[in-house]
């Protein structure tokens, strides 16, 4: 096999500003070089040159096969890669052999599709969500919550942010993925994710049998609630305030607003009101655990 020939240039850093807009999928910075988490291996010198004198990764990417690329690293920098990039197509079985935890990517029709990392604001408001639902959850026995990274396995390989998966189910899940639906499915809308969220993902959930779907959008203040019937998602509720409560998981409800408060509201508060709580007895175990008297 010939390797891709990469000019002899002078390696050029990028600044991370440069970085977010060259950059589609999930790659780090590290002191001005382009690093790829999931392949764990540095692009840096002469490729590096060549990647930004042109006219940026995906076009110099595309200039050769995946198989050439891979030729080229070994070539120029006698690295060995410890895990090697996935080709076109694979199974599914071969997509979670070559995935890792911290790889955000799903399996759609055979091919890998990588995502980028979330940004702050979406992995507070999902931070949030995960300390309100996983306690509730454990405390009523009523089954399992997981965020992201983790797969649900139905038509493709989806990557939620969130799911809930009742005690009558547990027996769907692996060590790496739930094969079958979950029972609570919660996606963070991103403008990245906005079409994939209410799109395709929202037809393969409903088709594949996820009894509750929640669409949450930062951006514009609005979340959208849905149940499954026959088949097809009808809309419970959608706004941007009051009050949802939910089929999925008995007796837990939530305030819509909370998802829009900065900073977001503690979640111990938040269980408080939901368990009936007094406010004054939830704020004084608050304070007991800051350690005042």
């Amino acid at each position: 096999m010939i390797p891709l020939p990469i000019p002899d240039l002078e390696p050029q850093p990028v600044t991370y500003e440069e970085f977010l807009e060259l950059v589609p999928e999930k790659f780090e910075l590290v002191d001005g070089y382009l690093f790829d988490p999931p392949y764990r291996h540095l692009w840096r010198e002469r490729l590096l040159a060549l990647l930004v004198t042109n006219e940026g990764l995906v076009r110099t990417v595309q200039l050769a096969p995946l198989e050439r690329w891979q030729e080229a690293l070994r070539q120029a920098y006698g690295e060995r890669m410890e895990k090697p990039m996935p080709g076109r197509r694979m199974t599914y079985e071969e997509f979670l052999a070559w995935a890792d935890e911290d790889t955000l990517a799903e399996w759609v029709d055979g091919e890998v599709v990588m995502y980028s990392p979330a940004p702050s604001k979406h992995q507070d408001l999902l931070d949030f969500l995960v300390s309100v639902l996983r306690p509730f959850v454990e405390q009523r026995e009523l089954g399992k919550v997981l965020s992201a990274p983790f797969q649900v396995k139905l038509e493709h390989g989806r990557e939620p942010d969130l799911i809930f998966v009742a005690q009558e189910h547990l027996d769907r899940l692996h060590e790496t993925y739930l094969d079958g639906p979950a029972d609570l499915v919660i996606e963070i809308v991103s403008p990245e994710s906005a079409a994939r969220d209410r799109g395709a993902k929202f037809y393969e959930y409903a088709e594949g049998g996820v009894s509750e779907y929640w669409l949450i959008d930062p951006q514009t203040q609005w979340a959208e609630f849905y149940y499954l019937k026959a088949g097809h998602y009808r809309s419970a509720f959608s706004g941007d305030e009051g009050v949802y409560r939910s089929e999925a998981l008995p007796g837990f409800w939530l305030r819509v607003e909370w998802l829009w408060q900065e900073p977001l509201p503690h979640p111990l508060r938040v269980l408080g009101e939901i368990a009936g709580l007094d406010s004054q007895t939830v704020e004084q175990f608050l304070q007991a655990l800051r350690g005042n008297e």
